[in-house]
C-alpha cells in the first residue's frame, strides 16, 4: 500500500464536547497509572519477596526483562488487532481485567516459575493498554490539543501512581499485612477502572474503510514512513536511556557517591516529579510551536543530568534539581511513541503504528538496554553507564533533526503566517 504522511483523510471526524474529551483523558490517563502501579510493584516489594521465595539477582532480572518482552510483543500484537476488529473499547476493558488478575496471580506465586509466569502473562495484558488508549485519544481529542491530551493520558497518570504512590502505599500494606496481601490490594484499582470505562466512555467512531488492497499495514511499510522510523529510533535509544537510570543510578548514588538510601530516594524522586510535571507541561508546548523544536532539543538537554552524577559536588538538592531539568527529555516520550506516528499515518492504522513504536521502544530498549549498560560497568567502573547515558541522548537529538513537522498548527503558521499559537 502507498504510506501517507497525511493525518486525516476524507471527511473530517465529528469531535465530541470538550467535556467528553477532558473525561475520556482522565480516565484513560488513570487507567495507564494503574498499569505502572501494577508494573512497579514488584520492583518496590522485591525485597519482602526475594527471601521468601528465594530468589537469585539472575531470576530478579529475568523476571523484569521478561514482563518487558511480552509487553513489547502484545504493544504491537493488540495494537494491530484493535485496528482489525474495530472494537477497541472491549479491548481495553479485557486487558484492564486480565492485567489485574496477572496481580492477584503474582500474589499467589509460590515459586520462581509461578512468578515469572504471572508477570510475563501481566505483560501480555499490560502491552496493549497504552497503544489503543493513543488510538482513542487521536479520534476523540480535538487536534489542537492532541499532544497535551497524549502527554497526560501517557505520563500523568503513570508517574503520580507508579513513582510516587506505588512504593509509599505498597511497602506500607507489605509491612504491616504481608507482600502477598499487597499485591491482592493491587488488583482492585484496575476493576474499577475497567468498569469505568466500560460504562463511561463510548466506542470511537470507526474510520471509513480503506480502498481495496489497502486493508493493512504492515510494519515493512510503517517503517518506509521517514517519521515513523525515525521515532522508533528515538523511542529504542531514549526508552533505553530511561530503564538504564532507574535500574543503575540508585547504586550509582549510593555506591560510588556516597549517599545514604534515604537522600538517594530523594534524589531520585526528582526524576518522578519531573515525569509528572512535563507530561502536560512539554506536549502542551509542542502543539503551540511545533513538535520538532521540542524533540530536537530536549535529548541534547538531557546530558546536563549525567554529567551532574558525574561532576557535581554540590548538595543533594541541587543535584535533584540538575537531575529535574535534565528529565525534560521524559515529557517527549508520547511525541515519538504517540503523537508523532498517529499525525503521519491514517487514522485507520494509528493502534497498529503506535504498538509499532511502542512496542519496538520496550523490546529494544527496555529489555536489551540494561544489561548492555551492566556488562560495560562491570568491564569499565560502575559510572560507565553514565556516559552510555549521554550518548543515547546525543544520538537521539541528532536523529531528531530528520523529523518532519507534524503539529496541525505549526503547519498551519506556514500556509498563513498570521495563525498565532
Amino acid at each position: 500500500m502507498q504510506a501517507t504522511t497525511a493525518p486525516l483523510h476524507g471527511a473530517a471526524p465529528i469531535r465530541k464536547s470538550a467535556g467528553y474529551q477532558f473525561m475520556l483523558v482522565l480516565i484513560l490517563s488513570l487507567n495507564f497509572g494503574i498499569v505502572f502501579f501494577d508494573r512497579q510493584a514488584l520492583n518496590f516489594l522485591m525485597p519482602f519477596v526475594q527471601p521468601e521465595l528465594g530468589l537469585t539477582q539472575t531470576q530478579i532480572g529475568l523476571i523484569g526483562g521478561g514482563l518487558s518482552f511480552t509487553w513489547a510483543l502484545a504493544a504491537f500484537g493488540i495494537g494491530k488487532l484493535s485496528d482489525a476488529i474495530g472494537n477497541r473499547k472491549l479491548l481495553l476493558v479485557l486487558s484492564t481485567v486480565a492485567f489485574s488478575l496477572c496481580s492477584f496471580l503474582t500474589g499467589i506465586a509460590s515459586s520462581f516459575a509461578f512468578l515469572l509466569a504471572a508477570r510475563l502473562l501481566m505483560g501480555a495484558a499490560e502491552g496493549g493498554v497504552m497503544p489503543i488508549s493513543h488510538a482513542m485519544v487521536a479520534t476523540e481529542v480535538s487536534d489542537e490539543r492532541r499532544g497535551l491530551a497524549q502527554g497526560v493520558a501517557q505520563n500523568l497518570g503513570s508517574n503520580l501512581l507508579g513513582s510516587f504512590v506505588a512504593p509509599i502505599l505498597l511497602v506500607w500494606i507489605a509491612s504491616n499485612y504481608g507482600w502477598r496481601e499487597a499485591f491482592y490490594i493491587a488488583a482492585l484499582p484496575g476493576i474499577l477502572s475497567a468498569a469505568a470505562i466500560w460504562f463511561l466512555l463510548d466506542e470511537p467512531a470507526k474510520p471509513a474503510k480503506p480502498a481495496e488492497g489497502a486493508e493493512t499495514m504492515s510494519v515493512l511499510s510503517a517503517m518506509k514512513i521517514r517519521n515513523i522510523w525515525i521515532c522508533v529510533s528515538m523511542g529504542v535509544l531514549l526508552v533505553g536511556h530511561f530503564v538504564i537510570t532507574f535500574t543503575f543510578l540508585p547504586i550509582y548514588l549510593t555506591q560510588v557517591r556516597g549517599y545514604d538510601a534515604q537522600t538517594m530516594s530523594y534524589i531520585t524522586s526528582a526524576l518522578g516529579a519531573a515525569a509528572a510535571f512535563y507530561s502536560f507541561t512539554i506536549s502542551s508546548l509542542s502543539d503551540r510551536i511545533g513538535r520538532k523544536p521540542i524533540m530536537v532539543a530536549l535529548p541534547f538537554l538531557a546530558v546536563i543530568g549525567p554529567l551532574g552524577a558525574l561532576y557535581y559536588e554540590g548538595s543533594a538538592v541541587v543535584l535533584g534539581a540538575i537531575f529535574f531539568v535534565g528529565w525534560a527529555v521524559n515529557g517527549i516520550f508520547p511525541l515519538f511513541m504517540a503523537t508523532v506516528p498517529s499525525e503521519s499515518v491514517d487514522p485507520r492504522f494509528h493502534a497498529t503504528v503506535l504498538g509499532l513504536a511502542m512496542g519496538s521502544c520496550e523490546i529494544l530498549g527496555g529489555v536489551f538496554g540494561p544489561p548492555i549498560a551492566g556488562m560495560l560497568n562491570d568491564a569499565f567502573g560502575l559510572e560507565t553507564f553514565l556516559w552510555l547515558l549521554i550518548a543515547l541522548s546525543l544520538v537521539a537529538g541528532v536523529i531528531a533533526l530528520g523529523l518532519r513537522e507534524t503539529a496541525p498548527i505549526a503547519l498551519a503558521r506556514r500556509v498563513s503566517p498570521r495563525v498565532s499559537p
